[in-house]
This record gives structure tokens, sequence and C-alpha cells, in this order.
């Protein structure tokens, strides 16, 4: 559903506010691909010609973000591991490659949960997979709840402040993503040549 237009975008946040702010954003986080952090970004341009509280969007995103990625969560802590046992296989989610992934997570859950905030795909899934693979609650909660204030608090005050400047926001935005990705594909490479590295050293 990522094609929802601008000026449905618009339309929604004119007919309901924040709520469409916070909906938005938690069924983006719950998995559902809706465009959750361009509302964000709408919803904070919008403030800067003082019709809404940036504050109250902030708020409306931040929470937003806490709650669907708590779901998502419970989701895939109750019954992920089964639908992955049961369709894993189409999308290439092996039992070793869930093994890696559990391992994976008992070491880095904290770090993905906090950073895939900032990462489109990893916004929609980070939560369901640290469910599936046990990472525990308290802990995920903590940096859940950083991520989605920082997140919120960040894109929210960058459209504030840039919101007259809409094409240059929209460039900062694409970019971002861009730089987000080549950072998280360089950080893989150095765990993966640490990890074999080690690996060789213990033969």
């Amino acid at each position: 559903m990522q094609f929802l237009s601008l000026q449905t975008l618009q339309e929604l946040l004119n007919s309901y506010g924040y709520f469409a702010v916070f909906l938005l954003v938690m069924l983006e986080s719950t998995g559902i691909p809706l465009p959750g952090e361009t509302m964000l970004i709408i919803a904070g341009v919008y403030a800067s010609t003082g019709h809404i509280s940036i504050a109250w969007v902030i708020i409306a995103a931040a929470s937003g973000a806490i709650v669907g990625d708590n779901l998502g969560y419970w989701v895939g802590r109750s019954g992920g591991r089964l639908l992955v046992a049961r369709y894993g296989r189409f999308v290439g989610l092996t039992k070793s490659r869930m093994a890696r992934a559990e391992h994976f997570y008992q070491r880095h859950g904290d770090k993905t949960v906090f950073f895939g905030r900032f990462i489109s795909v990893l916004r929609a899934w980070a939560a369901f997979l640290a469910g599936v693979n046990h990472m525990r609650w308290p802990r995920f909660l903590f940096f859940n709840a950083a991520g989605g204030i920082l997140w919120a608090t960040g894109w929210g005050i960058v459209a504030y402040v840039l919101g007259q400047n809409l094409p240059l926001l929209l460039r900062i935005v694409r970019y971002f993503g861009y730089a987000t990705i080549a950072i998280v594909a360089v950080v893989v490479a150095l765990v993966a040549a640490i990890t074999l590295w080690r690996r060789q050293r213990q033969k």
C-alpha cells in the first residue's frame, strides 16, 4: 500500500489530524507496508505552517511506533515460528538460517531493533523478527522505545525546520535512506569478516 499518494496522505492528515499520524506509523510498524515515515514528514511540514503542533506530531508518531512494534513483536513471538516453519522456505528462511538469525538477535538484537527504526525494510520487520527469535521483551521494549522516540523527534524536527523547502527535505530523506543502507551493509560485512577471522584463528 505504499502507492498512497502525497495528496491522499494530506487528506488523511486534514481529516483525522494526529490520529492519522499515529495510525499509519503504527500499522507500518506492525509489518503492513504503509508510508508511516512519509506521514510523519508531511505532518512535520504541516506543523511548520502553524496549523498543528509539532510536539503532538512527534508524540503521535513515537506512540504509533512503540505500539505498532510491540504488536509486531507479540505476533512474532506467539505465532511467528509456526508461520516461518510453514512458509519460510518460500522466502528462503530455512531452519539453519533461522538458527543463525536467533543467534544474531541474541548478540545484536538491541542494535537491530534500535537502528531498524531508521531503515525502511527493518522498520516493518525488526519487531516481528525480534519476537520470532524470542528476544527478551523488557530489552526489546527499551531499545524499541528509544529508537521510536529518536526517530519521531529527529524526522519531526527536520520536517518542521525545512518545511518551507520541501524539495530539499525530500532529497535529504532519500539520501539519508541510501546512506543508512550503505552503513548497515558495511557493518554487516565487517561483522562477517571478524567472525570468519576468529573462526580461522580457532582452527
